[in-house]
């Protein structure tokens, strides 16, 4: 609170500031409770407008929820006894209720774990304002020619009874299927094959297929135009059968018998030709070419039911074949189909009956199970079938060529994500766009009761988009006809009675919903976020929803910077599932579980701190394991920070500090590291590289503070007088360290951060290490000629150091020889006289004294180790380079140990050294 923690997003809106960044959220569909997959979203979100806040933008993030579909429409049901009976307006009021309970579940855990957002103005799809804004980007794409009207064959869930888009269905690599063999008897040979089909045998063109039951919609055989075809004679029959010349040993195999191949031609040669149905006596399926035969599997003949199959209906309309649908919206054969299907499921008794009709007829020559990969609905987990029906679709044909030019220049992290987004661009030629349930935002069209021609234009659009800015979607179910449809409208579109017309039943696929949150939640008149920041699975989702729906509209992205994310999966790499008991709970990895010793409480830190390591641009790993180290990894820092808060008591860095200038210069050089540190962490943040942040930031404290500085301090820090100049130079420096460590970690771990700014012992910045700014280092203290003095008496310290092998270096003195030249310099900017025990070159040797020579000292005993080495000095870019040779020799020290600082520079143990003595009498004084 005393910060203003949960504040802060409405504190950072009222800055006045010209610079402003903009992620627009995803938003989450409000069906279920929180997951980790939320959370490695939300947080990474968090942690990118944390960064930007601290660097002085104005932040606008906007969290929201989708909120229709079907998904939420079965789990509401669910709940409720006698469902099928409800009305439309009974059914989206349960679906309604179920998703704000989902909403309030999901931002409460949203808020747990420090995400920074106006928590009491989220949106979300069934807002009054976001559908009407919705149905004018709909009609704007329809005045464009980009939505349009059809019949033809879509993916349909006969589960769910609607039409379904491809980024809705899933995949079952196991389903298995009632493969055929089916012959069509020839009833008119091609011209071209007369000579090898002479009429002395029965003659057949041989199909394969895993759907029977779409045998009754048959209105044709194709075949690939220059693909190589054989007419063959079974050595089991002597029947001819017509299939390709790449599949007559695969066929005979499958079928169990020999062919012998009497001729072979080219598809073209089969021109002309046709065939009898194989259940439908009377009928006649001609013999039709088509590119999207392939060789791969079955026989290179394809049947073609152009009710049934996508490439099927192009042929159906090239040649104005019929394209009659037998099977209804449960998908149960209709009246059409004659009496031995009626109201059979096609996907169970329906196929049943269909292959013993083939039987029958003696048209079956083989059938048998076959497993593949097969669409299923991604909510009911049913098979799909394709089925024609008359639906709605966006033609992103059209709009495709402009998306993939405008998304060019949209920066895509990673790169790697690029193509694929592309592809999947490519890959869709429409988009179905209709659903045939309630809970939707509906489809603003009215139909002519008789002639059943649909009627929108501006002025039917405006009154309702009026109604809905008002009164919700549900006025479309609740208001009779003549309040939303008015006579100008009628009379617009050649009418007489606004009585003629009904409304619409169909429903607008959720993927449109959240695809127009642009034109609702982005502000401005170019109404363009600077990102969009979600999973993977959105390439084809989301992003390209959003994508259609802006180029279509007015021609431009609704974001400039896409970043791409993993899933989550478990430590081992594997899916999370309930049987195998690895899913992770967020709210348990933060609280703890029922059995602490199990499932102990890591606090929301630890759960950010996983996500900032986590390699997002792959899969991200999660278990116990990972929590551990994420909990130890954060307890170091702590330590690290601890050492650093405790050694500032009694400094204020506005009054104490000491300037740069002055200071030691091993000061300088970790003012010059810290420096570095700054830019590259920002660097990483810029690019949404928060594992590389995290390496940079373990890597600094570790081994730049922990291991290095704070070792080389202790002396300094315990043993000077409290306010002596050289112990003034290091506070100076922990607290610049501090200070930049914090803001640096502050986007990552905001708890920790806003906790260690309480604690600071000179009590200012009490606003929070938020409100106060980005890392502040100065220029000038990048100096990288200290680089070389520091980095050159380090490596002679390592020569040391490794000479005493683990015995305690204060026991020893150590002598420098370095031959006159840079590096002797550099040495003697460190430690002017020749023999000191505290000058700044013997606190880097971690030595009870130090002397620095230019050539080795006659009386150096005959037995001393002398340790040779070189170092290469790089100075002013690689302008000067100077490879010096040095010696150092360790000597066990004389003298006798200070009871005070505990280095060997005392005369007797029992009496303090020169220096502390010096300290001790200035604290009597004072």
């Amino acid at each position: 609170q005393k910060c203003g923690f949960s504040e802060l997003y409405s504190w950072q809106r009222q800055r006045k500031t010209k610079q402003e960044f903009c992620l627009h959220d995803g938003p989450p569909y409000a069906n279920g409770d929180p997951h980790v997959g939320h959370a490695l979203n939300k947080i990474l979100k968090d942690i990118t407008n944390r960064f930007y806040v601290m660097r002085g933008y104005k932040v606008h993030y906007v969290p929201g929820w989708d909120c229709h579909g079907l998904p939420i429409e079965l789990k509401a049901l669910s709940e409720v006894r006698g469902a099928e009976s409800l009305s439309p307006m009974e059914i989206r009021q349960k679906a309604r209720e179920f998703a704000e309970r989902a909403i309030e579940k999901q931002k409460s855990a949203f808020i747990r774990w420090g995400v920074m957002a106006d928590w009491e103005n989220c949106y979300r799809t069934f807002d009054p304002k976001y559908e009407a804004n919705q149905l004018k980007v709909f009609y704007k794409m329809y005045d464009k020619g980009f939505i349009y009207q059809d019949y033809k064959p879509v993916f349909w869930s006969p589960s769910a009874k609607t039409a379904l888009a491809e980024a809705e269905l899933e995949y079952n690599e196991q389903h298995v299927s009632r493969s055929v063999y089916v012959k069509f008897p020839l009833l008119k040979t091609p011209p071209k094959l007369t000579s090898a089909i002479d009429g002395s045998s029965p003659a057949s063109v041989l199909v394969w297929t895993t759907q029977p039951w779409t045998v009754p919609a048959n209105q044709a055989v194709c075949y690939m135009p220059d693909a190589a075809y054989s007419v063959v004679k079974c050595a089991t029959t002597g029947e001819h059968f017509i299939l390709a010349a790449d599949r007559v040993e695969s066929t005979a195999a499958a079928l169990d018998t020999q062919f012998e191949v009497m001729s072979t031609c080219k598809g073209v040669d089969l021109a002309d030709g046709s065939c009898a149905h194989p259940t439908i006596p009377g009928r006649v399926s001609p013999l039709l070419p088509a590119n999207h035969v392939t060789m791969s599997k079955g026989t290179g003949l394809v049947h073609t039911a152009p009710a049934h199959g996508m490439e099927d209906y192009g042929v159906a309309s090239h040649h104005q074949l019929p394209t009659d649908c037998l099977v209804d919206e449960g998908g149960f054969f209709t009246e059409a189909a004659g009496p031995e299907l009626q109201n059979k499921n096609v996907l169970e008794e329906g196929n049943e009956a269909v292959i013993g009709m083939l039987q029958a007829a003696g048209s079956l020559l083989k059938e048998e199970k076959y497993v593949h990969s097969y669409p299923y609905d991604w909510r009911t987990k049913k098979p799909m079938i394709i089925r024609a029906s008359k639906q709605w679709f966006v033609n992103t044909a059209s709009v495709k060529a402009a998306a993939q030019e405008v998304l060019k220049k949209v920066k895509i992290i990673p790169t790697s994500a690029v193509n694929r987004m592309l592809e999947m661009l490519d890959r869709r030629t429409f988009w179905c766009i209709s659903r045939q349930r309630c809970w939707g935002v509906p489809i603003p069209v009215f139909y002519q009761k008789n002639t059943g021609q649909c009627l929108i234009n501006s002025e039917s659009i405006t009154s309702v988009i009026k109604i809905v800015e008002q009164q919700g979607t549900d006025a479309w179910w609740t208001l009779p006809i003549e309040q939303l449809l008015s006579k100008e409208a009628v009379a617009k579109a050649g009418g007489h009675d606004v009585l003629d017309y009904v409304k619409g039943q169909d429903v607008l696929d959720i993927w449109f919903d959240s695809g127009t949150s642009w034109a609702h939640v982005l502000e401005g008149a170019e109404q363009r976020a600077d990102t969009y920041l979600e999973g993977k699975d959105q390439l084809g989702g989301w992003f390209q929803s959003s994508l259609l729906t802006s180029v279509a509209a007015r021609k431009k992205a609704p974001y400039k910077t896409l970043v791409v994310h993993g899933f989550t999966l478990g430590e081992k790499g594997e899916k999370m599932s309930k049987s195998i008991g690895n899913v992770v709970d967020p709210d348990v990895v933060i609280n703890g579980g029922e059995d602490h010793t199990r499932d102990p409480p890591y606090g929301a830190d630890v759960l950010r701190w996983w996500v900032a390591e986590s390699n997002v641009f792959t899969e991200v790993l999660i278990g116990p394991v990972v929590l551990n180290a994420a909990r130890d990894d954060i307890n170091k820092l702590r330590n690290t920070l601890r050492f650093m808060l405790g050694n500032m008591a009694g400094f204020n860095p506005d009054t104490d500090s000491i300037p740069a200038s002055e200071m030691y210069i091993v000061d300088q050089y970790m003012l010059h590291l810290l420096q570095d540190y700054a830019s590259k962490v920002t660097e990483a943040y810029k690019e949404y590289d928060y594992s590389k942040v995290v390496r940079l930031l373990q890597a600094f404290c570790s081994r730049n503070l922990s291991n290095f500085y704070f070792t080389l301090i202790k002396d300094r820090l315990y043993c000077e007088a409290a306010r002596d100049a050289k112990r003034r130079s290091c506070q100076t420096v922990l607290a610049a360290a501090l200070d930049a460590v914090v803001r640096s970690f502050a986007p990552i771990l905001p708890h920790l951060a806003e906790e260690v700014f309480q604690h600071l012992p000179h009590g200012k910045d009490s606003e929070g290490v938020f409100r106060t700014g980005w890392i502040n280092t100065s220029s000038a203290w990048k100096k990288p000629g200290i680089e070389e003095a520091i980095e050159g008496a380090c490596a002679m310290r390592d020569s040391f150091l490794g000479a005493i092998s683990g015995k305690n270096s204060l026991e020893y003195e150590v002598i420098i020889v370095i031959e006159p030249g840079l590096l002797f310099e550099l040495m003697e900017a460190l430690q002017a006289e020749e023999t000191s025990s505290v000058s700044q070159l013997n606190e880097l040797m971690m030595a009870s004294q130090t002397t620095l020579l230019s050539e080795l000292p006659k009386e150096t005993p005959a037995d001393a180790n002398v340790i040779k080495g070189t170092f290469l000095i790089n100075l002013e870019g690689g302008d000067i380079r100077e490879e010096s040779s040095y010696k150092v020799v360790a000597l066990p020290i004389a003298k006798a140990k200070c009871p005070r600082c505990r280095r060997y520079t005392s005369d007797s143990s029992s009496t303090p050294c020169p220096r502390c003595l010096k300290v001790l009498a200035g604290k009597g004084s004072t």
